[in-house]
């Protein structure tokens, strides 16, 4: 019978991040369109083909002027339109009129602000301020030389990126190739989410919770079914996801029980192996970590919540890895005063539920419960999770505290 050897949270997350960088597994490239590349992380640098912007513009609605002229009065002598460059050229004491965005024409080097001028009669203005050379004015290239990386390789592309991207005319982008997740859930009391269960049997909920936390997170859920409680089944799925997958899951199974063949069977799934089989850590604590041959392969536990905290808290930072992004989607951090205390193993890593509320004085204040792991509603009630490092044994009421919010 194999015997949990637990390791702290932070040094078995190290210890499979260094495997994975020491494997140098590529998930290999893909072309997408780039208006449907959100969260898809770029394989190569991007290059802008032009300067931008490709001309000098006005910041403001106003008139192109030549700045020594200013404070004075100017004569009109034109106007630049929308989508033009102009031919005209200012001249000591002229102003054309520019519209934000719009082309500022040669001789000019500021744009007066319209809010600022006076109007002398018909075909004059007054400038009653001094520029200074470039005020209102975005320069040619001020953004971007032509050659410049616009946005680099391993970037997660957001929103933002997809428009400076076809600001460019960039319409296709190579990227890597979302990972392949397989999903393998376990237990001879298991039954379909879409089926009826009898007494003695609970729904499946695991396998669809983390294929939601995956496609989240930027990977592909590849739905394995539910395997009996037998050691072949387990082989089998082994090898079909060796073959098919990038990253795999085992749910439930990994502990130490007569009936839990994970850790058996990933130490025959390739070098380097099991990296860590048990952590300090709650809830969660016989979660497994391994590479073989290359691939991240997780034995996470059976109980819902502790399939979502330790899938939120090292499955998914493994898939963005292994994407290759230097982006990850951030974590959102409240601080909050707690409202009643709480207590935690002192030797375990402690992950606790929690609900946020406002005070009347509008302080944020965070009310801890234990729901026991398989109670999935506990964390549909809970706005995040606070942690109880090792060494403490609880957090008392009245101090603050981070919390970690879901998603």
């Amino acid at each position: 019978m194999r015997v949990l050897t637990l390791l702290p949270p932070a040094e078995a997350l190290a210890r499979l991040n260094a495997a994975l960088d020491a494997a140098r597994c590529s998930l290999g490239v893909e072309q997408v369109a780039t208006a449907q590349a959100l969260n898809r992380v770029l394989a190569e640098d991007v290059r802008s083909p032009v300067d931008v912007p490709e001309f000098p513009r006005s910041a403001v609605d106003g008139y192109a002027v030549w700045s020594a002229s200013t404070p004075g009065d100017l004569r009109i002598v034109g106007e630049v339109r929308m989508g033009e460059i102009s031919t005209l050229r200012v001249r000591a004491g002229e102003a054309v009129r520019v519209p934000t965005g719009g082309h500022v024409p040669e001789g000019a080097d500021a744009v007066l602000m319209q809010e600022h001028t006076q109007r002398v009669d018909e075909q004059t203005i007054r400038a009653p301020v001094r520029l200074v050379p470039g005020e209102n004015v975005i320069h040619q290239a001020e953004d971007l030389h032509a050659g410049d990386v616009a946005v680099p390789a391993g970037r997660r592309l957001r929103e933002q990126e997809i428009a400076g991207l076809l600001a460019l005319g960039i319409t296709q982008v190579l990227v890597r190739r979302k990972p392949r997740v397989a999903l393998i859930a376990s237990g001879n009391e298991l039954v379909p989410a879409d089926q009826p269960v009898r007494r003695g049997q609970v729904r499946n909920i695991n396998a669809p919770m983390l294929a939601a936390l995956v496609l989240r997170n930027g990977g592909e859920p590849l739905d394995y079914g539910i395997l009996p409680d037998e050691r072949a089944a387990f082989e089998q799925a082994a090898e079909r996801a060796m073959r098919e997958a990038d990253v795999i899951v085992f749910m439930a199974g990994s502990s130490v029980g007569e009936h839990d063949f994970v850790a058996d069977v990933v130490a025959r799934m390739g070098a380097p192996g099991i990296l860590a089989h048990g952590i300090y850590f709650r809830p969660g604590k016989p979660t497994l970590f391994a590479v073989c041959a290359g691939k991240p392969v997780f034995g996470l536990p059976g109980n819902p919540i502790s399939a979502l905290v330790t899938g939120t808290l090292f499955l998914a930072p493994t898939l963005w890895r292994v994407q290759g992004a230097h982006n990850p989607p951030g974590v959102a951090w409240v601080r909050a005063q707690l409202k009643q205390s709480v207590k935690s193993p002192r030797d375990l890593e402690h992950w606790i539920p929690v609900i946020l509320e406002r005070a009347e004085d509008g302080a944020l204040l965070a009310t801890p419960f234990i729901v026991k792991s398989n109670l999935i509603f506990g964390l549909v009630r809970a706005h995040g999770l606070v942690c109880a490092p090792m060494g403490v044994n609880e957090l008392r009421a009245g101090e603050m505290i981070d919390v970690r919010l879901f998603a």
